[in-house]
């Protein structure tokens, strides 16, 4: 089994093959598609990059799973559709995320693009070689990906106990942790997306929006911005995100 075989068939025992923050290696944006690969970015060499609108599709579930994909600017969101017809998003993809890893013939979700997105698609042979030829970057692949696993499943435990307003602070506690602690956070999705991400109806999720406002815990701004007021009082309620 290749070195990229054994890192996927771990990721896909948890969660269906999506890793949040695998490498610390965000490009910026404007990024050439190919370019001389570095210690401190040894994926960026692969593939190549392109820019998908919002709402377009990257990948969808079933697809034939041939590549692996780096967020490198922008959002994407994973979902799943349930056999009644509802939708499951399982994730929001930032800057240097990675999606696809699950050794799979198929795709597990369907990957779209919340905002303008520029993505890397990366062959699988070709991350196989990368990672075969340096052991180093597998065993930190491997690790990002059995500790994000475990904190995914904790969130998903969690989220099934936790009320409206419990699950709304969680996540936006999530979105603030990934932004390093800064109290202003982006919210590009929409009402329904953090909706169904959080197993809530749009209209319950928009009313603890309202309520978390007038508690005077967060501040919705403009441009999709959205600030803590209160980041302890936050933490209080979500209860140990």
């Amino acid at each position: 089994m290749s070195t990229h075989a054994a890192i996927a068939a771990n990721a896909s025992r948890a969660v269906p093959g999506y890793l949040v923050s695998a490498i610390a290696m965000t490009p910026a944006a404007g990024l050439p598609a190919l370019q001389p690969r570095s210690a401190a970015d040894p994926l960026a060499a692969l593939g190549h990059a392109k820019v998908y609108d919002r709402d377009m599709t990257v990948f969808s579930e079933g697809d034939a799973a041939g590549s692996v994909f780096r967020v490198q600017s922008g959002m994407v969101r994973l979902h799943k559709m349930l056999p009644d017809g509802r939708r499951q998003i399982i994730g929001f993809l930032h800057a240097g995320d990675m999606m696809g890893l699950a050794f799979a013939a198929q795709y597990l979700y369907t990957a779209e693009a919340v905002t303008a997105t520029t993505i890397q698609r990366i062959p699988r042979l070709e991350l196989d070689v990368l990672l075969d030829a340096q052991p180093a970057l597998a065993r930190k692949l491997l690790s990002a990906t059995t500790s994000e696993l475990m904190a995914a499943q904790d969130q998903m435990v969690l989220l099934g106990r936790k009320t409206a307003a419990e699950k709304v602070a969680s996540f936006l506690l999530r979105l603030c942790d990934r932004k390093g602690g800064d109290r202003t956070i982006d919210l590009p999705m929409g009402r329904s997306d953090i909706a169904d991400h959080l197993g809530l109806t749009t209209e319950t999720v928009s009313r603890t929006f309202t309520k978390l406002k007038s508690a005077r815990l967060i501040r919705i701004l403009v441009g999709g911005k959205l600030e803590l007021l209160d980041h302890d009082a936050l933490a209080d309620l979500a209860g140990g995100f």
